[in-house]
């Protein structure tokens, strides 16, 4: 097989140039289109792009992958701001294109691995909130890493019968001081100009708490979750959401850790 053909939408935004660089210097990938925010999107169908990154902006990333969809150019976004009206979307755009696929990050493996971490975490413990920094050119708030993970810990609290209601003795308070609340999980966002993307999720019981951080210093740490995806995503049609699903995470953890845990916590001693 032939290198894939990528086309990169924002190729001259910071994290633009990154991936541009990583795909010409990737031996199995082939940079066929360099595209700016205003550029016209001919240049990819023109170029043969088989796999688009998109790297733009909230306002314009949905005409991007209509574009994509409707022509069979599979994408990878970076973009984020997505909502479930959004996604619907999308998905019904790729019904109408059955073989393409597109992949909407988050596209860390460091977060990844963070919202895998604190899943397991989110059973075992009463409390949990969310606390995300970003750079301040950032368009959403919270990020949808943030809120990703908020809805995963979510998900798993309500799977060992925890409900959304958490200690909280607050009666007033200043609007959003409490944060934003996704699915009964508090997010509270952080723009500050140094920062570029860091995210702690601080889990609380009685007389512990635990804080699982992931901090991205250097935007070519997300390079090879967005290559990846580029590498991955003709081979799954329709709309994936996040990196985890070609991470095989699972691959040798075929056992519940938090059950492992338990059944090893009430195992009789030696006699």
């Amino acid at each position: 097989m032939g290198a894939i053909r990528v086309g990169v939408i924002g190729a001259a935004g910071r994290m633009g140039r990154e991936v541009v660089k990583a795909v010409e210097s990737a031996p199995d990938l082939e940079l066929v289109a360099a595209l700016g925010r205003a550029d016209p999107l001919d240049g990819l169908a023109r170029a043969g792009a088989e796999v688009a990154v998109e790297l733009t902006h909230p306002d314009v990333v949905m005409d991007h992958l209509e574009f994509c969809v409707r022509r069979g150019i599979h994408g990878v976004v970076g973009t984020t701001g997505w909502t479930d009206e959004r996604l619907n979307t999308l998905r019904g755009w790729l019904a109408g294109s059955p073989r393409t696929g597109v992949l909407v990050g988050p596209l860390s493996v460091g977060a990844v691995l963070t919202m895998r971490l604190a899943q397991y975490a989110a059973r075992w413990f009463e409390s949990v909130e969310i606390v995300e920094m970003h750079h301040p050119d950032k368009a959403d708030a919270p990020s949808g890493a943030a809120v990703r993970t908020a809805r995963l810990v979510a998900e798993a609290r309500r799977a060992v019968g925890r409900g959304a209601a958490q200690p909280d003795a607050t009666t007033t308070a200043l609007p959003g001081a409490r944060g934003a609340d996704v699915e009964g999980v508090p997010v509270h966002a952080v723009r500050a100009r140094g920062l570029v993307a860091h995210q702690e999720v601080v889990f609380g019981g009685t007389g512990e708490t635990l804080t699982i951080r992931h901090d991205s210093t250097d935007r070519a740490c997300f390079t090879p979750g967005f290559l990846l995806g580029v590498r991955r995503i003709a081979s799954v049609p329709g709309l994936t959401l996040g990196l985890e699903s070609f991470m095989d995470l699972d691959r040798d953890l075929d056992r519940d850790p938090a059950r492992d845990l338990d059944r090893n916590l009430h195992r009789p001693g030696p006699r």
